[in-house]
């Protein structure tokens, strides 16, 4: 169980960041007006009450699995949590207001990624008390923080519904192109996995999910480090 370690703080990572996600949109919501998750038990930190079936157990843990067995670390992480209910009629303006709460969501994430990078300065505190095989599980604790919160935030942002680039978007479009990004609310998600992860299959050649990482993960990450401090290449 060489890789359980890894394996540990993988998942921790990404429960934090989707449980943080999630409650970043509750929060944002009922501050403009709309108590619907707070009502439901949403405004929580239990992640318990983010769980969805698919995209907190299934597809995470696929990846999980897949990649400690293949090459004995984790380098990518992906899914997502049960969507935080909002009623827009509670909200002053619904489109603009829809627009913020959906943005609270990656911007959570970022915040994070930043804490875990700037966090890792004092870290070196805890190497008078632990072994040198604890601090590797503490600094790689950070990393996969980094890099679950940016993935998640990224990835969030992509511009289509129900993802939160999406409702976003409908939010900046003037109000006929909003009515018809909104329209893809119900197959989005099914779109974004056909593209990412089932199209791939088909078609080796195309890697979407490649192109994501080495396009925006990785040159956020390196920006997250510089802002925190750290020497990058």
């Amino acid at each position: 169980m060489e890789f359980l370690p890894e394996l540990v703080a993988a998942v921790l990572a990404s429960v934090i960041a989707i449980t943080l996600h999630e409650a970043a949109h509750g929060y944002a919501a009922l501050w403009l007006g709309d108590p619907t998750a707070k009502l439901m038990g949403r405004l929580s930190l239990n992640p318990l009450r983010h769980v969805d079936p698919i995209g907190t157990l299934l597809v995470p843990g696929f990846l999980l699995v897949s990649q400690l067995l293949t090459t004995g670390r984790v380098d990518v992480m992906f899914g997502w949590a049960k969507p935080v209910p909002v009623d827009i009629r509670n909200l002053a303006n619904p489109r603009t207001g829809m627009m913020w709460v959906a943005l609270a969501g990656p911007v959570m994430n970022f915040a994070l990624a930043l804490i875990a990078a700037l966090l890792v300065h004092p870290m070196s505190l805890l190497e008078a008390f632990l072994s040198a095989e604890s601090m590797v599980v503490v600094y790689r604790f950070l990393g996969l923080s980094i890099l679950a919160n940016l993935v998640l935030g990224l990835f969030n942002l992509i511009p289509i519904p129900p993802l939160d680039g999406g409702r976003i978007l409908v939010g900046l479009l003037p109000l006929p192109a909003a009515m018809a990004v909104a329209r893809l609310e119900r197959s989005g998600m099914f779109l974004v996995i056909f593209v990412l992860f089932l199209l791939p299959l088909a078609v080796p050649a195309f890697q979407p999910m490649q192109i994501f990482i080495d396009a925006l993960v990785r040159p956020a990450f390196g920006l997250v480090l510089r802002a925190a401090g750290h020497p990058t290449p």
